[in-house]
């Protein structure tokens, strides 16, 4: 049978860093773990409530976390920064203000800053968010999947795949279905290839997305 593994972690130490970078102790680390998690919670869920665009596109291509030991510095990967833009300090000030309140016990500062993307839709949790809201609205899937193999395209990736699974179109049996465009080296580990997996919840069922994308060769 095929082994699957996860390109990020298959790749660790050569194109792919880690998004979190502190160092724990043993008896520390769930701690921490848990932390990171519940930053990441809280940031998706305000962008999430303050979303000023029309779409469910949050925009979020990745948060990184580096801790030091008075200090949390968190930075935003954001496609479509327009959310937080309008009177931005204020946002980002309350949006720290809403991370501290859920890290009740944390005893450093927290700093958060935003960075803007220039291809949003050549990062797959961009893509898979667009993919998700469409299906969500019923929007026919093959249509789906070309449109986004051709928004990644415009954004100058080598090659994409997207694989969706689970109740498609609301049908009774559940399948798997999948579309590639160019290369996908995935045994490559030289190849730089970006890789998520999204759930979505629509009124038949739970959908499965994933993507790959294949950015360039090092």
């Amino acid at each position: 049978m095929g082994q699957k593994i996860n390109p990020l972690g298959f790749r660790l130490g050569t194109t792919q860093s880690h998004h979190s970078l502190w160092f724990a102790q043993p008896k520390n680390y769930s701690e921490s773990l848990q932390e990171d998690e519940k930053i990441r919670d809280c940031i998706k869920n305000y962008v999430q409530k303050n979303m000023k665009i029309s779409s469910d596109i949050e925009g979020i291509a990745r948060i990184k976390i580096k801790k030091r030991i008075d200090l949390i510095q968190v930075i935003i990967y954001m496609g479509f920064p327009k959310l937080l833009i309008e009177g931005e300090s204020r946002r980002i000030e309350e949006l720290q203000m809403n991370v501290q309140k859920k890290l009740n016990c944390m005893n450093g500062k927290l700093n958060i800053a935003i960075t803007r993307i220039a291809n949003p839709y050549g990062h797959p949790n961009i893509l898979a968010e667009f993919i998700a809201g469409q299906l969500k609205n019923r929007v026919p899937f093959t249509g789906v999947m070309k449109k986004a193999i051709e928004l990644t395209e415009q954004a100058g990736t080598k090659g994409v795949q997207v694989q969706v699974a689970g109740r498609i179109d609301g049908k009774e049996m559940a399948r798997v279905r999948w579309i590639r465009e160019g290369r996908v080296p995935l045994q490559t580990i030289r190849a730089k290839i970006d890789y998520c997996s999204y759930t979505v919840r629509t009124i038949y069922g739970v959908l499965g997305i994933k993507i790959w994308i294949f950015v360039n060769e090092e």
